[in-house]
């Protein structure tokens, strides 16, 4: 889950079960290795190396899932973040959510992917990091409330402070598709002084606000869970009665000043 959304930032609110799982959690998120090498993930199988996969925790109360390792995996080519109607802990549900092992800078981060739909339901790519790791909490979003499929939410968080204002005061933007129809790509340059967005290769937003900007290196994430609380911004929750997913079909870095690596990135369009 992204960190823009919520009344407790997710990732300063862990909340878990167990002391012991808590601590090793902890012990493997603190002080991430920065790397600045180009990376493109077809998912074909889940790299272990590069990927860590949440479990057994929740970001707060107004999250009605618990993140469980059996909600994320490889399969047909594509990775699978689900969400599925099965209690774990003292939650309903189970959701899924992934987090490279290292943090990036400056560059240009891309994903294609397709959502589920439902009231309730937030299906997230973006960057993050944050006081576990020793660092502010700073943050690049790109949001998809899946009771409106057909526009997404983009934001940044600068020292905890959201570049939109409020939490949930996101810029929303229309898709070419709804994303649970077909697949869209979604991609940011993120450079000292702007951050541009992108879907499908057009550019959608340009923040060049130094306020706005994050400056610390960030983990990758995609996430897809629950609330049955923040009904104002994510709509009022319906029941989930059978597993559904987010499928990522793959995910991209480029450091900044690289020429484009792959032929489906943003950089050999420009």
């Amino acid at each position: 889950m992204s960190q823009s959304s919520r009344s407790a930032p997710p990732q300063e609110a862990i909340v878990q079960p167990c002391a012991k799982i808590l601590a090793a959690t902890l012990a493997l998120l603190a002080s991430p290795a920065f790397a600045q090498e180009a990376f493109l993930d077809d998912f074909d199988k889940l790299d272990q190396a590069r990927w860590y996969v949440s479990d057994g925790w929740s970001n707060g109360a107004h999250q009605n899932c618990t993140w469980s390792s059996d909600q994320v995996k490889a399969q047909n080519g594509a990775l699978q973040v689900g969400f599925a109607p099965v209690p774990k802990g003292n939650r309903q549900y189970r959701c899924g959510e992934i987090q490279t092992r290292k943090a990036y800078g400056f560059g240009t981060y891309e994903a294609r992917l397709k959502t589920p739909s439902g009231s309730g339901l937030n299906a997230a790519f973006f960057t993050y990091i944050g006081p576990q790791q020793g660092k502010p909490h700073d943050e690049i979003d790109f949001e998809i409330l899946t009771r409106d499929t057909s526009h997404v939410e983009t934001t940044t968080f600068v020292n905890g402070v959201s570049g939109d204002g409020e939490i949930g005061s996101g810029q929303s933007h229309a898709l070419p598709q709804p994303s649970d129809t077909d697949f869209t790509t979604f991609a940011f340059t993120w450079e000292p002084d702007r951050i541009r967005f992108y879907i499908d290769g057009e550019l959608v937003r340009t923040m060049d606000d130094p306020k706005t900007i994050p400056s610390n290196a960030q983990r990758i994430f995609f996430s897809l869970w629950g609330s049955d609380t923040l009904t104002d911004w994510m709509g009022s929750f319906t029941p989930v009665t059978t597993p559904i997913a987010m499928q990522v079909d793959w995910v991209a870095f480029t450091p900044l000043g690289e020429n484009c690596a792959f032929d489906a990135s943003i950089l050999c369009q420009q």
